[in-house]
């Protein structure tokens, strides 16, 4: 009676034992299910996911030209909250006196900022039947094609902020040809102040070939590291503080239609300077940050003219944008917008001493050596050519996103993050009606142009 009263107590505890691991085990069974440990509906098999580790290593080797900007990684809630915008601080600049009394030198510092969009949703999709399905190489060609798509989408938005938005334009009258070229790019970059590290420069494959090319029979003489590599792989490198990179890709700038007798007034009574400031106050009171990046200007006439165009204007020098001296060269302005017939959205603003304030102090970038009131605009691209962009490491700025994607939703969802925060997100979803199975690979992202004066472009065999 006894052996069977224990055997009872047993047969009771363990049920207890199953009852409460229920939820427990449901809970293990949903995990795993979540992360792939055993295989749920529409989950990938052990295939897919080795395929998808795959394409997410050549996709990340792919992103040549947004390794070489800054990145700032977002908060997903904060920016769905304020419209996936977020304002991103420009480089301030101090300003020294002289002496030892500091009593009137407390003035105010006026921190600028630039409003940066996650405005690039980028996808590539694929749909396979079962029988389809069965040859697993053609997954991974469209795995790879998919890869391939998405990764030159990021580098083409790259390279579209730096060439469309960087103002320091150089100029060149003959092909390209090697070092004289890019010792501009960094002569104009050294005058204004631009800091001498991390600075890239992207050139068409042409203009990148011209000046291997150079290399190659400048020095004759193989067994040179350089001459070889040159010669052998079309190979520039490291050239006058610049890492160079051949792009299979690039924007051409159309000849200004603009033609000339052009004219601004740089008259003080023009008000064609601009002053900067943090923020603007509304009539009601209200406060808002304000897009230095940018000015209105008044001109003559702007018929033909478009954006992108680069122009100078007459007796207006670019100054080191912390020491203020003039460097002797003309300052470089790109069109943003053709706002009217007379009025004209340019980059960077003309800040200049035409009036005195903390601001004005702080961001002078140009000074006026003759003040007149028909001051001739000059038009720089005058020959439609590849806009090679240079640019220093923090005037451009990539901001990764984020898609909060339900896993539970009957829908397969494998996601990574590269080594830039670019996150690679695939999908799957099998349709029992049609028998067919669609795939889709997403990135989410967004570029900023947060310093124009430490970007621009080198522009060749201009007349």
């Amino acid at each position: 009676m006894l052996k069977s009263k224990l055997v009872m107590a047993k047969v009771y505890l363990l049920a207890a034992l199953v009852w409460l691991t229920y939820p427990l085990r449901d809970a293990l069974v949903q995990f795993q299910v979540r992360t792939g440990l055993i295989l749920g509906v529409n989950d990938f098999n052990k295939e897919e996911r080795v395929a998808f580790e795959t394409i997410l290593e050549g996709f990340e080797d792919a992103l040549v030209l947004s390794r070489n900007v800054s990145k700032y990684n977002t908060d997903s809630t904060g920016m769905e909250r304020q419209s996936d915008i977020i304002w991103r601080p420009q480089p301030m600049i101090a300003q020294s006196h002289d002496g030892t009394d500091a009593t009137a030198n407390f003035d105010d510092n006026t921190g600028l900022a630039v409003p940066a969009t996650l405005g690039y949703s980028k996808h590539s999709t694929a749909v396979l039947d079962a029988k389809e399905l069965r040859d697993a190489l053609v997954q991974g060609k469209l795995g790879e094609a998919a890869r391939q798509k998405l990764a030159s989408d990021i580098n083409v938005a790259v390279m579209a902020i730096a060439a469309l938005q960087g103002t320091l334009v150089v100029k060149r009258t003959a092909a390209a040809t090697g070092y004289d070229d890019v010792a501009l790019c960094e002569a104009i970059m050294n005058e204004q102040g631009v800091p001498d590290f991390e600075r890239y420069l992207a050139l068409s494959t042409r203009d990148y070939n011209g000046m291997a090319s150079n290399l190659a029979a400048a020095t004759r003489s193989f067994g040179n590291q350089k001459s070889d590599k040159a010669y052998e792989r079309s190979y520039v490198g490291p050239v006058a503080s610049f890492d160079t990179y051949k792009l299979d890709y690039a924007r051409r700038l159309l000849l200004a239609g603009g033609g000339a007798g052009i004219t601004m007034s740089t008259l003080d009574v023009a008000v064609n300077y601009y002053v900067p400031k943090a923020k603007s106050t509304a009539t009601t009171g209200e406060t808002s940050n304000v897009d230095n990046r940018y000015q209105t200007i008044a001109v003559s006439a702007t018929a033909n003219v478009t954006a992108g165009d680069c122009f100078t204007v007459a007796a207006l020098n670019a100054v080191h944008h912390i020491t203020k001296e003039d460097t002797g060269q003309l300052k470089t302005f790109r069109v943003i917008e053709v706002v009217d017939g007379t009025h004209l959205k340019i980059s960077p603003p003309m800040i200049t001493d035409q009036v005195s304030t903390d601001a004005t102090a702080q961001y002078k970038n140009c000074v006026i050596n003759t003040k007149a009131a028909n001051s001739a605009i000059v038009f720089l691209n005058t020959v439609t050519a590849a806009a090679n962009p240079f640019w220093q490491k923090d005037a451009i700025e990539l901001l990764p996103g984020s898609y909060a994607i339900p896993t539970d939703a009957g829908v397969a969802v494998m996601r990574a993050t590269t080594d830039q925060g670019i996150e690679l997100v695939m999908q799957k979803f099998y349709d029992i009606n049609t028998m067919k199975t669609k795939f889709r690979w997403d990135v989410f992202f967004g570029v900023v142009m947060k310093n124009p004066e430490m970007a621009g472009i080198m522009l060749f065999s201009q007349t």
